[in-house]
């Protein structure tokens, strides 16, 4: 049964507290009613659409980018803890997709690892050096990619970061980064390995 005006919006208003990143697509499903109904519902309620939720919850949790410019990111990112991990997310939308089957281009999920594996260093100065990749299954349009980094080493100049990319909960992109750094002060690095970090 569809639930009034009246009960939805209250409904609506805590399930975007909950989850800021749900899309109009996901709530209309969830509620049973048309996206336009979502969208209309969010205006009287001066709920922003998903892509400045994004924003405004990465501007308040994460730490800043050191390595490049936030634009350069590829997505949206929404959590960072330097030299720890940094996660972002992607919407697969017409840009990014070959136009006769719908199917998402390598390059996009490679370059939204990518980014965010030079993001999470703690330094000016990031590049990468080597990578290993896995493309574990196709993405589509409409789908959204979330991707999170996580360092599992600093040595000799080199920051390792693993990314994995998951739509929903299924893993569809693997990547190790070995990342040079300016060289890191052997105090640090010390630290760093006898943490097993």
């Amino acid at each position: 049964m569809k639930l009034s005006k009246k009960d939805r919006q209250p409904k609506l208003k805590e399930e975007i507290e909950k989850n800021p990143f749900v899309t109009d697509d996901a709530l209309a499903d969830s509620f049973g009613v048309s996206v336009q109904t979502i969208r209309l519902d969010r205006l009287e309620l001066n709920i922003p659409e998903v892509r400045e939720r994004i924003k405004d919850v990465a501007r308040q949790q994460y730490d800043t980018v050191k390595a490049l410019a936030l634009e350069e990111v590829i997505g949206e990112m929404v959590d960072l803890e330097l030299d720890e991990y940094a996660i972002s997310i992607l919407d697969i939308r017409e840009e990014h997709v070959f136009s006769r089957t719908g199917i998402a281009r390598g390059h996009h999920l490679f370059a939204q690892a990518n980014s965010l594996a030079v993001a999470v260093i703690d330094d000016e100065l990031a590049l990468t050096v080597k990578s290993s990749v896995s493309f574990k299954r196709q993405v589509k349009q409409g789908e959204r990619v979330v991707a999170k980094a996580v360092v599992t080493g600093i040595r000799e100049g080199r920051t390792y970061v693993e990314v994995s990319s998951y739509v929903e909960q299924e893993l569809v992109f693997s990547g190790e980064f070995a990342m040079f750094r300016q060289p890191y002060s052997e105090e640090k690095e010390g630290d760093r390995n006898e943490t097993g970090n």
